[in-house]
């Protein structure tokens, strides 16, 4: 990882991994793609370590590489779905990448976003090099990280308590004015955008967004954003790792739920432009 003045930190660029027997790859601008193509139709996805994957998920099995196949089968065209994302980003994290770097000449922008993000700002404070999560550079050994990563923060919890968190905190008091900074963006730019409100395990199993996540609802509402609302696509428990993060088949379900909605927006107009 590296950090960065405008939106906190992101992936080092040009990273081709092989982690945790998962392929991973990062792009010239930090993306978790492989490089740009001109030619291509780019579809912009944003979002934080569920759209990301981590290094749990292999490359091709990442909603946006499934989606950038199945938008070029049926639209008929190149179709690269671009995924912008780091652990704990936030809506402004993502919006100050889309100011420092523009949209990519983008058909439509979606945010990947969890009830948390409602109040998730930016802080700038130093994670890169601090938290085990957002390492700067590779260890020499497999051994050291094992070590360093895993077995003595296990057994010496107390003394390793403020070094291995990886949780960020970024508990700000006010409503993320990222998701605001991206509407207007798209909206200035003629680009449809979409929010897709991913729950968190506790609100799969009650069946409804906590307070924050109503907040999001809300928002999006109020001011005629597309919102999908995952709580309403039959998501299993089954297609997570953990209380937030899907595993591959979550990470196909989110494929194939915003997919649709995706064509919709945006079919005629590519299907036109060739």
């Amino acid at each position: 990882m590296q950090s960065d003045p405008d939106f906190e930190y992101i992936a080092q660029p040009k990273q081709k991994r092989l982690r945790l027997r998962n392929n991973v790859l990062y792009n010239e601008f930090g993306m978790r793609n492989e490089a740009l193509k001109d030619s291509c139709v780019k579809i912009l996805g944003f979002g934080d370590s569920v759209i990301n994957g981590g290094t749990l998920t292999n490359q091709d099995d990442l909603a946006t590489r499934k989606l950038s196949e199945s938008l070029s089968e049926s639209l008929d065209t190149c179709v690269q779905v671009l995924n912008i994302s780091a652990g704990s980003w936030g809506p402004d994290n993502a919006a100050a990448y889309l100011k420092k770097y523009g949209n990519f000449n983008a058909s439509l922008i979606f945010l990947v976003a969890n009830s948390h993000d409602a109040h998730d700002n930016m802080t700038f404070d130093p994670v890169v090099g601090v938290y085990p999560d957002f390492p700067d550079r590779q260890y020499a050994f497999a051994l050291h990280e094992l070590l360093d990563r895993y077995i003595f923060p296990y057994f010496f919890k107390a003394r390793y308590n403020q070094n291995v968190s990886s949780g960020i905190n970024k508990n700000g008091k006010g409503f993320n004015q990222g998701f605001k900074m991206l509407s207007e963006h798209a909206k200035r730019e003629n680009i449809p955008f979409i929010i897709y409100l991913h729950p968190e395990i506790s609100e799969l199993t009650k069946g409804k967004y906590n307070d924050q996540g109503q907040e999001i609802i809300r928002f999006a509402e109020k001011n005629n954003i597309r919102i999908i609302k995952a709580l309403d696509y039959q998501l299993q428990e089954n297609e997570y790792r953990d209380q937030i993060h899907i595993n591959e088949a979550g990470q196909e379900h989110l494929s194939e739920t915003i997919e649709p909605v995706i064509l919709d927006l945006i079919q005629n107009k590519v299907t036109s432009a060739n």
